[in-house]
């Protein structure tokens, strides 16, 4: 295989554009190749099998989506309350708003996961690693309410996401609306 880290980068950002236009079965590397502007069989010279290019998409979204560690740094450091949370789950919908595609990649990619062993078990020791992460995070940073609430809290963001940036037109309120449900979503979830 190839090794230049910018030229995989780029691959892999064409990937994810890809699956959120496509669908995992528009994936192929040809189509890749044409959205990244590369010579046909770029991509092939990249990744062994389509496969390993979902295996690898399945971990460059992670990396994709991630929040800048500064920003979590310093929100970090106020006092965990209730209030934080609700800020730190609207920074989410606008992580989600800013690129809709990586978040469409993400259910896709999924989606896939679900239709094919071979990728379960990678993507689900991704998830359930990241989901650990959260919890922990959430436990040890002194939020209110445990490892359960921040379970609910997982769940009901996902939800939201995807009804959001799937069908928009269903949340009450409009776009305009995301961030006060939101902050009603985690005063429900999490204790004052």
């Amino acid at each position: 295989m190839v090794s230049n880290p910018r030229r995989r980068t780029t691959l892999l950002d064409a990937g994810i554009e890809v699956l959120a236009r496509l669908g995992a079965r528009g994936l192929t590397f040809r189509a890749v190749d044409e959205h990244a502007g590369v010579p046909t069989g770029t991509t092939s010279n990249y990744f062994a099998s389509r496969d390993a290019l979902l295996r690898e998409l399945g971990d460059h979204v992670f990396v994709r989506l991630a929040p800048d560690p500064a920003v979590v740094a310093e929100r970090l450091s106020a006092p965990s309350s209730r209030d934080l949370e609700v800020l730190l789950m609207q920074e989410i919908l606008e992580r989600a708003r800013a690129d809709r595609p990586g978040y469409l990649a993400m259910f896709e990619l999924r989606l896939e996961a679900s239709r094919r062993p071979e990728l379960r078990d990678a993507f689900t020791a991704r998830y359930r690693a990241n989901l650990d992460e959260i919890t922990a995070a959430h436990v040890e940073g002194g939020f209110p309410g445990g490892a359960t609430t921040a379970l609910l809290l997982y769940l009901a963001m996902n939800g939201l996401l995807l009804e959001h940036l799937t069908l928009p037109g269903v949340l009450p309120g409009g776009d305009e609306g995301l961030p006060e449900l939101v902050r009603q979503l985690v005063e429900t979830i999490v204790p004052g």
